[in-house]
């Protein structure tokens, strides 16, 4: 079986009757990333063209799950990039601090890992209970991942190293029960987490917010599509709120760079008053 069975030119129509159909747009999305992972579901689940492809997904919603979820990146882990966290619990907290209500947005939080790990920040800096955050992602079957709360025990031993080199302040075991080869992040770190599905490329502002995480979702959008979720994000910032964005991400050469300004290092900017 060829390795590109769906080309370009077929796969930008199969995005447009996925988007005609069902409300997801993904014809914005980077078309190289998009046509590796296409051509990868058609290896695994073994389809012999483009036409039983899109015959699957049009004809079968269940499929359709399936679709979304194979070509929607999810990689992930708690307290990923720790200094990126460290930063957030030095410099950006005590800022958010100073608001008698904190309300944080956590876009494209895929199986929910980073949510919960800012979460322990809030718990350990003594914020949690006077925040409302947002977990979003445009994908159902990873956000009922992350309402559960459960993962794998075998990646406790890197999430704890993460935590530690992050500034945890606790033994990191306190956090989660085991249960078998799993655990479960105790039901505190989630009480005043709202789960939702969100679609960046089509769904508007929905609250004003004090800080907005999105990593490492902007890089598998083409330029236009990273400029229109900039703008998003903006309209949904206060004025002095924070924007931080993953590694490889940035808003500089965007249209918003004029009114940000960078924290540091990290990938996390100010928006100017």
């Amino acid at each position: 079986m060829k390795a590109d069975l769906i080309k370009e030119d077929e796969l930008h129509i199969l995005l447009i009757d996925v988007a005609q159909k069902y409300g997801y747009d993904f014809t914005e999305y980077s078309m190289a990333s998009l046509k590796r992972r296409v051509n990868r579901l058609c290896l695994i689940d073994k389809h012999k063209s483009f036409a039983e492809l899109r015959y699957r997904i049009l004809n079968d919603e269940e499929y359709l799950s399936r679709f979304v979820e194979e070509i929607t990146v999810n990689v992930t882990e708690m307290f990923r990039d720790p200094s990126f966290y460290k930063t957030i619990r030095e410099t950006i907290i005590p800022e958010l601090a100073t608001h008698p209500h904190i309300k944080i947005w956590l876009a494209g939080c895929s199986t929910g890992e980073e949510v919960y790990s800012l979460s322990i920040v809030l718990h350990e800096t003594g914020l949690l209970h006077k925040t409302l955050l947002y977990a979003t992602d445009i994908n159902p079957s990873v956000l009922e991942v992350a309402k559960q709360g459960i993962y794998a025990i075998g990646d406790m031993k890197l999430y704890s190293e993460n935590y530690i080199n992050s500034g945890g302040i606790k033994d990191f075991s306190t956090y989660y029960s085991a249960i078998y080869d799993h655990i479960k992040l105790i039901d505190e770190l989630k009480l005043n987490t709202v789960f939702a599905t969100h679609n960046l490329v089509a769904d508007r502002s929905f609250n004003e917010f004090q800080l907005i995480i999105c990593r490492n979702v902007l890089i598998y959008f083409n330029k236009d599509l990273q400029e229109k979720v900039l703008t998003l994000f903006d309209d949904s910032l206060e004025n002095s709120a924070f924007l931080a964005l993953g590694s490889k991400e940035t808003i500089r050469f965007s249209d918003l760079e004029s009114k940000y300004t960078q924290i540091g290092r990290e990938k996390i900017w100010r928006k100017n008053c």
